[in-house]
């Protein structure tokens, strides 16, 4: 086995608690089981308050702080300076019970990669590194069980690296999840396989299904979903590309009958249910695994409260949640809760005064008692002076 995964296996995993516990201050699970259906209601979110001291509105009892900005040192020992654009994150949890977030970094012609900052056990950045250089258009990407971030190109010969965390060992390029306009990832173990969103108008939702097992990425068969109708039920076919590589076709052109979902963005798994996002029609798509059905949950044209627009990054709560946040729109991050009827969008969070920006990378940190997103643009609207922000509840 590669020595990444299994060092990665040893030292690092993802955090398994709910957005509840982010409400209520990260309450654990032994202290609080009585009361974990209450705190894992969307319902005790108030609406949003006047902006704070950094612009960010947010439900009564929150606080937010910058943790890093483009071009600056985050932390004083360290020589690195974050990156411009950053984009798609993710946090892990390290041994030692701090935790690391890391960053895409959305520039162009080589400049993009991914840079982390790593937490103490007390909240406190200790340190700031690059784990992905030399790269372009870093977009989204996505969080894997055994602790490795795959960091997504957007370009039409894009790739997919599987990056370490803690800096340690080089990035691997992931040929064999195909080169296409890559958005984001997630990692389906129980079937064996990545799904892959498209950030084209007639974009592809794939499949990756790994020849030798996962955590193996080296090997396997793209497909790309077909969508077939029958007694109003819309189900998912799954077809293979017979060239990932793209050698002559686009990845999307290959299979006939394949399905256009219009400007793929965020994309992550929850309890066999996948949850994804296209931007260039403002709807939020459910995929069961299990029996294969896809469905729309959230469309801005047809709903009754359309507050969420330029929908991107996805995160989701173990207990369902669905968090949206949108590239332009209000700069809000929304809550989606797919088993309420009908979905009710709620906002969690809104920056005021950096339209001309996204809101990107959405984490929660281990305990879930913390939230790290990105304003990729700033209040410059320049990726040069991107803003990276930690929201917590305030306990004082």
């Amino acid at each position: 086995m590669n020595r990444l995964f299994d060092k990665r296996r040893r030292f690092l995993q993802m955090g398994a608690a709910g957005l509840g516990y982010f409400l209520a201050g990260g309450l654990s699970r032994q202290a609080h089981a009585a009361e974990d259906a209450a705190f894992f209601s969307l319902a005790r979110i108030g609406p949003l308050q006047p902006p704070d001291h950094n612009g960010i509105m947010l439900p009564a009892g929150f606080k937010s702080r910058v943790v890093a900005r483009s071009g600056e040192r985050p932390v004083v020992n360290s020589s690195y300076r974050w990156h411009a654009s950053p984009d798609g994150g993710a946090c892990f949890a390290t041994a030692d019970g701090g935790w690391i977030y890391v960053s895409n970094s959305e520039e162009n012609s080589g400049q993009g990669g991914v840079g982390a900052l790593r937490f103490n056990a007390m909240g406190e950045a200790v340190d700031a590194y690059p784990i992905l250089q030399n790269t372009s258009r870093n977009c989204a990407g996505g969080a894997t069980p055994w602790g490795t971030w795959l960091s997504c190109e957007e370009f039409d010969r894009g790739q997919v690296y599987e990056c370490d965390p803690l800096g340690n060992e080089q990035a691997v390029v992931r040929p064999a999840l195909g080169t296409f306009e890559h958005e984001a990832v997630a990692i389906d173990l129980a079937n064996n396989c990545a799904y892959l969103t498209e950030d084209v108008r007639d974009g592809g939702l794939y499949r990756f299904v790994s020849e030798n097992g996962l955590p193996d990425l080296s090997a396997g068969r793209l497909e790309i979903a077909s969508v077939v109708s029958k007694s109003g039920v819309n189900t998912i076919v799954w077809l293979e590309v017979a060239d990932p590589l793209a050698a002559r076709d686009a990845t999307r052109h290959q299979v006939q009958g394949a399905a256009a979902f219009n400007g793929g963005e965020g994309i992550a798994l929850h309890e066999n249910k996948l949850f994804f996002v296209t931007k260039g029609d403002n709807r939020v798509w459910c995929y069961d695994t299990i029996d294969q059905s896809i469905e729309v949950i959230y469309d801005a044209a047809i709903s009754n409260n359309p507050i969420l627009t330029g929908v991107d990054n996805v995160v989701i709560s173990p207990a369902g949640d669905v968090l949206v946040a949108e590239d332009g729109g209000d700069m809000q991050i929304v809550i989606l809760t797919p088993e309420s009827e009908p979905i009710r969008p709620t906002p969690l969070l809104q920056i005021l005064g950096q339209d001309e920006s996204e809101i990107c990378g959405p984490a929660f940190d281990p305990s879930y008692q913390r939230l790290y997103f990105s304003s990729q643009n700033g209040l410059t609207g320049d990726g040069t002076a991107g803003i990276t922000y930690e929201i917590s509840r305030n306990t004082a």
